[in-house]
C-alpha cells in the first residue's frame, strides 16, 4: 500500500516532522515532532505540535506510532505531548542507550534517570518491521550521525533523519559524541542501495538563497548530485571531508536544551521542589 505523507516544516529550526498514513480515518506514524522552544526565555510552546494534531483529528487518524530518527541536537521533541493527546507508542533506536549514558555523564544527571532506553514505549532494532495500521513498516540503522540513527521505510518512501540532507546541502555532521564518519558513509551506502526511484524524506533543510526549502528527493538525484556522496566517492575521501567540515562548524544552538528533552522521549526533566523543571548547561565541557 501507497504511504501518504503530510510535511511540516518548522523555519525557526529547519526541522521536517511527518505524518505518514494509510487512508483517512486510517491509522498514521508521527516522525521526528517538534516543540517550540525560546532559548531565551527557556519557554516551550506547542504551536507546532498542535498543527500536526489538527491535521491527524481533520483525517481521522489513529495514531499507531511516535517515531524519533534520533535523540536530535537541534530542536526539542513533542513527542510527549503528542502522546497525551493523540496515543500512540513512541520508539526510537535500540541504541539510545549508548547516547543516554554519554548526556547522563556530562550534564551530571541524578539516579531519577536511568540511561536504559525505558523513557521511550519501544526500542526498534535495525530491520525489525512493524505496523502502521494497513502499512507495514521497517527500521534502518544507519548510525554514524549518532549511534543511535534509525531511518524509516513505508513501502517506497524513507524518512532518513539527519543521516542525508538536499543533494545541495550534503550529509549529516559526524563529530558529536559517539559520531563516526566511516560508519555514517557506511549508512549512507545502504540508503543509495535502495531502488533509484525510491523517496527520501528528510528532517532538515538549510537551504541556500537561491531555492525555498525542499525535504523531498529520490536515490537516484542523491548519488548523481549529493556535494559530499555522490557516486564515485570513495569511503576515505567522505570521511577525509567530514571530518575537516565537522572541524569548523559551531554547536548547535539548542544543543544543550533539546538533549536533556529528547533522551527523556521529549519529557522536561523533573520538577525540583518548587515545582519548576530546570535544564542544566555544563561550564566549559562541550
Amino acid at each position: 500500500m501507497t504511504p501518504q505523507v503530510k510535511a511540516f516544516f518548522d523555519p525557526a529550526t529547519w526541522t521536517v516532522s511527518y505524518v505518514v498514513f494509510d487512508e483517512i480515518k486510517g491509522s498514521c506514524a508521527i516522525i521526528d515532532p517538534v516543540l517550540d522552544y525560546d532559548s531565551k526565555s527557556s519557554r516551550t510552546n506547542i504551536h507546532l505540535a498542535n498543527k500536526l494534531i489538527e491535521f491527524i483529528r481533520a483525517q481521522q487518524l489513529t495514531v499507531a506510532w511516535i517515531l524519533e530518527t534520533h535523540a536530535h541536537a537541534d530542536h526539542l521533541s513533542s513527542a510527549d505531548y503528542l502522546k497525551n493527546q493523540l496515543g500512540g507508542k513512541t520508539a526510537i533506536g535500540d541504541n539510545i542507550p549508548v547516547v543516554q549514558k554519554t548526556f547522563k555523564e556530562i550534564f551530571n544527571l541524578g539516579d531519577e534517570f536511568a540511561p536504559d532506553g525505558r523513557q521511550f514505549d519501544h526500542l526498534l532494532t535495525d530491520g525489525e518491521l512493524f505496523q502502521v495500521g494497513k502499512l507495514t513498516a521497517s527500521a534502518i540503522s544507519v548510525s554514524g550521525h549518532t549511534p543511535a540513527d534509525m531511518a524509516y521505510q513505508f513501502g517506497d518512501a524513507v524518512f532518513v533523519g539527519d543521516t542525508l540532507f538536499m543533494p545541495d546541502i550534503g550529509s549529516a555532521r559526524a563529530d558529536f559524541p559517539g559520531g563516526n564518519a566511516h560508519q555514517l558513509f557506511r549508512s549512507i551506502q545502504k540508503l543509495l542501495a535502495l531502488p533509484p526511484a525510491t523517496k527520501l524524506f528528510m528532517c532538515h533543510d538549510y537551504p541556500p538563497a537561491s531555492r525555498a526549502a525542499a525535504w523531498e528527493c529520490t536515490v537516484a538525484q542523491q548519488r548523481a548530485h549529493n556535494i559530499h556522496v555522490h557516486d564515485g566517492i570513495s569511503e576515505n575521501e567522505f570521511v577525509a571531508m567530514r571530518n575537516k567540515r565537522d572541524a569548523t562548524l559551531e554547536m548547535p544552538n539548542l544543543l544543550l536544551p533539546s538533549i536533556q528533552v529528547n533522551i527523556r522521549a521529549g519529557k522536561l526533566p523533573p520538577a525540583e521542589q518548587n515545582g519548576v523543571a530546570y535544564l542544566k548547561i555544563p561550564i566549559n565541557l562541550i
